[in-house]
């Protein structure tokens, strides 16, 4: 399996820089944790080959990393995921189903992957993918020495484990902040009221609209250490603002960081994680025009 070069960061002020998962070779951080997690398979299970369910960027990393190993891969995509997304993972050569929200949300808690011929690969819950997740928190602290805060976008929650695993284990003086949008705020509301409340993603952040997974509650709760729920019109604001100011392409979700970034009082040294550039073109040059 290959290994991955360190990302870039980018300094935008005195106290904010930029970690631009952008620059993996599939556009987001996903892939850390899907070579991670196929280099660990038994020669057995990369002969069934792998299967996940993804919106779009766990299907890049899983397609790539399959490729990467030699070996098949299926992805079960939502039937909403963005075409850039699903063509992207067509092209490394994998397997798409394509299957509405309910049928696959359906198909996961009633069965899981029982009777699938390939070894299922969670997408953000696999302690493997974690872990590799953990890498980038790593990194940053060799690259922002400095830094005291990292904001980072939340949607199964496999990264800001992986963040705060690293973080809080070295024990690091660095506060891990998690986002959400307004238009999907699962994790924030969850922990502020106890339980996972009933929503429908509204928002252009479709990486960070999985469900609510219980076996991600204790591992978020212990690696998070606060909760920004993000308005959705600062998020489109924030996907412009990227791209005009500092030449960064981000997607919805790649962009939630550096949206709440603005909410903080500056001058803690503060790492916004890009986590990923995969958007479609059409609502990228709709947000550019204010369309």
């Amino acid at each position: 399996m290959s290994t991955l070069p360190a990302t870039p960061v980018l300094q935008v002020n005195d106290w904010l820089w930029l970690k631009l998962e952008t620059f993996q070779p599939t556009g987001s951080f996903k892939v850390r944790g899907f070579l991670h997690a196929v280099g660990g398979l038994t020669e057995a299970e990369l002969r069934a080959g792998i299967v996940t369910v993804s919106a779009g960027n766990a299907a890049l990393a899983a397609a790539y990393a399959a490729k990467m190993a030699g070996v098949g891969c299926t992805v079960v995509m939502f039937d909403t995921a963005p075409a850039a997304k699903r063509d992207g993972v067509l092209a490394l050569g994998a397997r798409v189903l394509s299957w509405p929200r309910d049928r696959l949300l359906g198909w996961m808690t009633e069965r899981g992957w029982q009777g699938m011929p390939e070894h299922f690969i969670h997408p953000f819950a696999d302690p493997a993918v974690i872990e590799g997740h953990g890498t980038l928190a790593a990194e940053l602290v060799d690259q922002v020495p400095q830094a005291r805060r990292v904001l980072v976008a939340v949607g199964g929650g496999g990264l800001a484990s992986g963040i705060g695993q690293v973080l809080h284990a070295r024990g690091e003086p660095v506060e891990v902040i998690g986002v959400q949008s307004s238009g999907y705020p699962m994790w924030p509301r969850t922990f502020a009221e106890g339980e996972p409340p009933a929503l429908t993603p509204d928002t252009i952040a479709d990486g960070t609209t999985a469900p609510y997974d219980p076996s991600m509650r204790d591992r978020l709760r212990t690696a998070v250490d606060r909760w920004i729920e993000l308005p959705e019109p600062r998020l489109r604001s924030a996907v412009a603002e990227l791209a005009v100011r500092h030449k960064v392409v981000a997607e919805g979700a790649g962009a939630l960081a550096y949206g709440a970034a603005a909410t903080l009082a500056g001058g803690e040294p503060t790492v916004a994680i890009v986590s990923g550039g995969n958007i479609d073109a059409g609502l990228l040059a709709g947000l550019l025009t204010g369309t």
